[in-house]
């Protein structure tokens, strides 16, 4: 049977209607995942759950252990996995309170352990042309559909460092680049589910305009209350999407590896 991931960010620390089966501490080759994997169902529907950032949001996104938490949802026997995460909209066109459901990823991230192929099994090259799960893209758009926050179809993750926020001069740089949206978490989320050939797709919520756009200062707290107004949408979402996603993948996800060594 297919299980399903949720990797919660920002504001996302559980959900709706999600029957709690029991938690999972899971050893991995690369340390410790961000918090205990939260065992469910919701619908008939296997889930396993994870805060990104911990329980508590006390793991900066800089130090998350992001190969340690993917690596945990495979020996669990997940196969897709629904990743939230809180963004500053780059476009115009977008506000705060958008959904985006992602189709590209700028990589901006510098010290991050990317990959779990670094010699010893030999060399890997993933290919990277459609970073998100076009299935599971398509899915979320029409889970999406006559919800009070509006959900966009496609959009480009720029994903930074942190965990300082951007430059004005950095967003104007992004927006030259083709970003919609910037994020300190999206990669390497999205690359390392296709080394392990697991479906991955992400859903942004924008919770503020990027630096520069508004004349405003940016605050924290203006990310969690937004957060927390789209959290209702968000698990809606989720829940009509569970009930959409066929137990057999159609996608290329599961076959990432095929004449991806050398």
């Amino acid at each position: 049977m297919s299980k399903i991931g949720v990797i919660g960010g920002s504001g996302l620390y559980e959900i709706k209607g999600l029957t709690l089966k029991g938690k999972k501490t899971i050893s991995t080759p690369f340390g410790k995942p961000s918090e205990n994997y939260q065992l469910g169902e919701i619908n008939g529907t296997d889930l396993i759950f994870l805060p990104r950032h911990g329980k508590h949001h006390d793991i900066p996104p800089h130090m998350i252990n992001y190969r340690a938490n993917i690596w945990g949802f495979k020996k669990l026997g997940v196969d897709r996995i629904l990743s939230i995460s809180a963004v500053g909209c780059i476009k115009k066109g977008l506000k705060p309170g958008n959904i985006v459901v992602l189709d590209q990823v700028l990589d901006m991230t510098r010290n991050r352990k990317s990959t779990f192929y670094d010699g010893k099994d030999g060399v890997v090259h993933i290919d990277f042309t459609e970073p998100y799960c076009a299935e599971l893209q398509k899915i979320l758009v029409k889970a999406g559909r006559g919800l009070p926050s509006p959900v966009k179809k496609g959009g480009t993750y720029v994903a930074v460092e942190g965990p300082r926020l951007e430059s004005a001069s950095e967003i104007k740089s992004f927006a030259l680049l083709g970003g919609d949206v910037v994020g300190m978490t999206g990669m390497p989320e999205a690359s390392l589910a296709r080394e392990l050939e697991i479906c991955y797709a992400g859903l942004s919520v924008v919770a503020n305009y990027a630096a520069g756009i508004s004349k405003r200062k940016l605050t924290v707290t203006e990310v969690m209350e937004a957060m927390k107004e789209a959290t209702e949408s968000i698990k809606t979402l989720l829940k009509k999407a569970f009930s959409l996603i066929p137990q057999e993948r159609g996608c290329h996800c599961k076959d990432a590896l095929k004449e991806a060594r050398i």
